[in-house]
């Protein structure tokens, strides 16, 4: 939207990027119980978490354009349909691949959701580092809330307790959205992806969302190994320092816009990524234990919420109307091609730098642990080549005849 976003709209549209996070990460705590319900083994229903990751990530640019095409709010309604229905078939599902189908469906919904999200807000640091923070508040309550729920109504609450959050979404952006929605563009004005992809200014932003996300993926993929292997802590333990690094993104959301909004993007996405450039510095060369954890882990998180905010505006503030919501649906698709290249690339650097993770003594895991970021500063470097890269192509566009 060009104008201020209004206050109903922004609430139905945080919380419809709220829903799509949470999604992501609610149906986790429940696989133990699906496993005994099903009679199934775990390759097999983990398929309820990956079904959705994947429908998301292959679905989210076709939303973009679809959006571009028929409206935004139009298409975001159908979304929210969509994901209510998911949801109402994944409470119900009789059998183990009917519910794996309706999480894919749901999936769908969440594409749809977080692309026309991004491309009805107002493109400001603070509304972007504000659904940033949504973001991760959905990723951080999903195992919370959903411990609680199958732990005293089973796995099925998992899903019917979103309903009433989705009807509430479908009625803030039916009614507050209602005379502010995009027109759909002509048929002759539609950008095809590859005519976006080639501008090299947005090209830039979404190659850093991309290598950030990875980044950030090793936290997850490596981190509850060396902390458990390598500094020695208890699954509680371990559990309350994995929780610091969604606690510090839901905070820091609202100050990195702010941050972003009085300096501006440029000197803000550089400084987010010299903030996790430290932080990967810290995990890569010293022997750190658990409290040093923490410290990188913090320093990482700042400064990836920081450049979340940055970068989502550089990259959302100055598009037309016509290529909103394919751009919001590459800069989400980034984000999860980033997240799956970290878990696969990441991954196997550190299992190669540790070994047998079940023999390997703490300073194997430690090993593995800065071998794997040591990789990931090399991710950061490049993304900040790319910022660098991206700012002279700016200027170089402001001043050609």
């Amino acid at each position: 939207m060009t104008s201020p976003t209004p206050r109903g709209a922004l609430a139905g549209l945080s919380l419809c990027m709220l829903l799509a996070s949470l999604g992501t990460s609610i149906a986790n705590v429940g696989l133990p119980q699906m496993a005994e319900a099903f009679t199934a083994p775990f390759a097999a229903v983990q398929w309820v978490v990956l079904s959705y990751l994947l429908a998301t990530t292959a679905v989210l640019v076709s939303a973009g354009q679809l959006g571009d095409r028929f409206g935004h709010r139009r298409l975001l309604l159908a979304g929210l349909l969509i994901f209510a229905v998911a949801c109402a078939l994944c409470s119900v599902a009789p059998s183990l691949g009917l519910l794996v189908a309706a999480r894919a469906l749901q999936g769908v919904g969440a594409a749809i959701m977080l692309a026309m999200t991004m491309a009805l807000v107002t493109a400001t640091g603070r509304v972007m580092g504000w659904l940033g923070s949504l973001s991760a508040i959905g990723t951080a309550l999903g195992p919370a809330i959903g411990g609680v729920l199958s732990a005293a109504f089973g796995w099925r609450a998992l899903f019917w307790i979103i309903l009433p959050l989705v009807v509430l979404a479908y009625g803030l952006v039916h009614c507050a959205l209602a005379a502010g929605d995009r027109q759909p563009s002509a048929p002759g004005h539609r950008p095809s992806v590859w005519r976006v992809l080639r501008d090299r200014v947005l090209g830039a932003g979404l190659g850093m969302s991309a290598l950030v996300a990875a980044v950030m993926m090793a936290t997850l993929v490596a981190g509850p190994f060396y902390l458990r292997h390598g500094a020695g802590l208890n699954p509680a333990q371990m559990g309350l320092v994995m929780a610091v690094g969604p606690a510090l993104a839901a905070l820091a959301g609202l100050p990195a816009g702010r941050l972003t909004e009085r300096f501006g993007s440029v000197c803000t996405t550089l400084g987010g990524l010299l903030c996790m450039l430290a932080g990967c510095l810290v995990l890569a060369l010293m022997p750190i234990g658990a409290a040093g954890y923490i410290g990188a882990l913090a320093l990482l998180t700042l400064g990836y919420a920081q450049f979340q905010a940055a970068n989502n505006t550089a990259v959302m503030s100055k598009l037309s109307a016509d290529r909103r919501g394919v751009v919001a649906g590459l800069l989400n698709l980034s984000r999860n091609l980033g997240l799956i290249i970290g878990a696969w690339a990441l991954g196997a650097v550190f299992a190669w730098g540790t070994g047998d993770i079940h023999s390997a003594l703490p300073a194997a895991v430690g090993q593995g642990l800065s071998m794997t970021f040591g990789a990931a500063l090399g991710l950061i470097v490049l993304a900040l080549l790319l910022a660098v890269t991206r700012r002279v192509k700016a200027q170089q566009a402001i001043t050609a005849p």
